[in-house]
């Protein structure tokens, strides 16, 4: 059997070794009413050739953004991803490479984790970066704790914009109150942003830390430069969380707003949506606040011989050996993930990523354009948006959603399932990939329907 490593000879030797005559022999202990007493209904096996058919019949059933329309997003993007970037990754020294404790033998993967991080910091307009977190999700709570941290002589509470995804709001809200402090929930406003009048109330009260979108959830933006005044006139932590890296190709960054964290998710810098992930957690902050920062650093230096090296630096030992008063004990790196941005953002430069940004918006802006003029659709909120937008529809938009796939479209999210106010409510996104008949096939379905 050619999945079966053991031979008929290492089999009798094994049983001589334990003193039975048989595997039946082997399990003669157990009782004959909890013994199958019959073989296993699964199928035959296979020869390669037909299994591998068998594997491509099963995987044709799937549909996938690859081939199908698809105007899905809310934190997981389809963009073009350069096939150097598959390609590379497939080498073993990438994919197996781990975390970077012996800097001696460690070289090529601590030069990764120090080019991403000065990438990124690019990116954001932020001081530091670190290498890296998880996933947005992840990134926001982190921000979250670390906002309390820096605040430690304010009110255990942390204010949070409604208009952020609400699964980044739900883990966020579970690491902050499973630390015994507390998350309070601002509302948005008629534009889709988040409501700054509110968010003043709750600095007022006392709240550490201020946490807006940019873009949110909503695809909208934040008054970031408000923010800013409100958390200064209170004494408080400005947390910028953002679910579309490639936003900053084309928006001016939240570190030029003075922002003190910034967290996000990093899947669009070339890393494919792959079903809902793995994904790359985004995390900045300014240099002042560096010791408080969770994860790990890569940073340059030079050997006894003068020469150019890399090392993990400004890593506190109690992420190691003292977990209680670790700044976090999500400390392990997506290495292979921001091995994958890395590689990305040097493929497509700084031009690069600002003609794919103009292109996202600017096929947003057709999409959104080519759907409202259909009766009965319209934009759910005012004001700009970057690739994705939330269209108000005629009928709740799970029943849109359903009707469209059974045509082979991936129609959007309905935010019904987030927010029962929502239920008309159908968040559309459109990036460099989507084309015209894509666009086409969705106003056909839509208007057919």
């Amino acid at each position: 059997m050619r999945y079966i490593p053991h031979t008929e000879a290492d089999r009798a030797f094994m049983l001589d070794a334990v003193g039975v005559e048989s595997v039946d022999a082997l399990f003669a202990s157990v009782p004959a009413e909890l013994q199958l007493g019959r073989a296993l209904e699964v199928p035959s096996g296979m020869g390669e050739a037909d299994l591998l058919d068998h594997m491509q019949e099963i995987a044709g059933k799937n549909t996938t953004g690859a081939r199908s329309p698809s105007f899905l997003g809310a934190g997981v993007y389809r963009h073009y991803v350069p096939s150097a970037i598959s390609q590379l990754l497939l080498r073993g020294e990438l994919y197996t490479a781990y975390t970077p404790y012996q800097p001696e033998i460690s070289q090529g993967t601590l030069q990764i984790m120090f080019e991403f991080q000065t990438m990124i910091s690019e990116l954001l307009a932020m001081d530091v970066v670190n290498a890296s977190l998880y996933d947005g999700s992840t990134a926001m709570a982190e921000a979250a704790l670390m906002g309390l941290r820096l605040a430690k002589k304010k009110a255990p509470v942390v204010a949070v914009s409604g208009a952020l995804h609400p699964e980044y709001r739900a883990v966020t809200q579970l690491y902050v109150e499973s630390g015994g402090s507390r998350v309070t929930e601002l509302p948005y406003t008629a534009a889709g942003v988040t409501d700054l009048d509110a968010a003043e109330a709750a600095l007022a009260d006392g709240a550490a830390a201020l946490i807006v979108g940019y873009p949110t959830f909503f695809g909208t933006l934040d008054d970031l430069a408000r923010a800013r005044q409100l958390c200064d006139a209170h004494g408080a932590i400005m947390i910028v969380v953002f679910q579309e890296a490639l936003s900053f190709g084309l928006v001016t960054p939240p570190g030029a707003f003075g922002a003190d964290i910034v967290a996000g998710e990093g899947q669009s810098l070339g890393v494919a949506p792959s079903f809902g992930g793995p994904h790359l957690g985004l995390f900045a902050v300014k240099s002042e606040h560096i010791r408080q920062m969770p994860g790990r650093i890569a940073g340059e230096t030079v050997d006894s011989h003068g020469a150019r090296g890399f090392v993990l630096t400004m890593s506190t030992r109690e992420q190691h050996i003292r977990r209680e008063r670790a700044t976090s004990n999500i400390c392990t790196n997506q290495g292979l993930m921001a091995t994958a941005a890395t590689m990305y953002m040097t493929l497509l430069g700084p031009d690069g990523l600002g003609r794919v940004a103009r292109a996202c918006h600017l096929r947003a802006e057709q999409m959104k354009a080519a759907v409202t003029a259909l009766d009965g659709f319209a934009s759910w909120f005012d004001g700009p948006t970057f690739h994705e937008t939330v269209i108000r529809t005629p009928r709740p938009a799970a029943e849109i959603v359903d009707a469209l796939a059974a045509r082979g479209v991936a129609a959007g999210v309905d935010l019904g399932q987030y927010d029962p106010a929502l239920d008309h409510a159908l968040l559309l996104t459109a990036t460099e990939v989507t084309t015209n008949a894509e666009i086409d096939a969705l106003v056909e379905g839509l208007a057919a329907i």
